[in-house]
């Protein structure tokens, strides 16, 4: 498989996001073995790491789809220290399509989300707020759009979180190090 290899819309699993409480079969404060049952049952495999602690979060679980010949990241799943799980980033390559209100978030062409993201914010009254990267993201909805490299073109991943405001004091402060990283 050649890494920068992007799964095909109508290949992904298909997921739909329910701000703050779920994206796809991942409820958030799920702890890692039920996670990881779920992923198993979805066809993803993986495995727990501890990760340098970011805030209130200090481990990460990296989950791919069974059966690629590489290790190659489709869904990173951020636990509490509670154990509880708190975010969840979906992978612009071979991660599931995750859906919220017609919009999907993952593998997309930047711009063009961007801008019906902007044009759903500005039709239901939700403020859209730009991470230090440069991202659109809100804090109403719990996610930030990203963008990441497939080989010469950039394609979106998106980063869902549950209710922060006892863990991180704004939604980029709830994005792990890690996350940030990616590109």
């Amino acid at each position: 498989m050649d890494i920068w290899s992007v799964v095909d819309d109508a290949d992904r699993a298909q997921w739909t996001l329910v701000p703050f409480e779920s994206v796809g079969p991942l409820r958030f404060g799920m702890n890692l073995e039920d996670v990881a049952a779920v992923m198993d049952a979805h066809g993803f495999e993986g495995e727990a790491a501890p990760m340098f602690r970011h805030g209130a979060l200090t481990q990460q679980a990296d989950f791919r789809v069974k059966g690629e010949g590489l290790y190659q990241l489709a869904v990173m799943a951020y636990y509490r220290q509670s154990g509880e799980l708190a975010s969840v980033a979906v992978d612009a390559l071979r991660g599931p399509q995750v859906s919220f209100d017609g919009m999907s978030f993952i593998g997309q062409v930047p711009s063009k989300l961007e801008e019906r993201f902007y044009a759903y914010a500005d039709a239901r009254g939700v403020k859209v707020n730009i991470t230090a990267e440069g991202e659109p993201a809100s804090q109403e909805l719990g996610l930030v759009i990203r963008p990441q490299r497939a080989g010469d073109i950039l394609l979106t991943r998106a980063f869902f979180t549950a209710k922060f405001d006892d863990w991180a004091n704004t939604l980029s402060d709830s994005v792990p190090r890690q996350e940030w990283e990616v590109r």
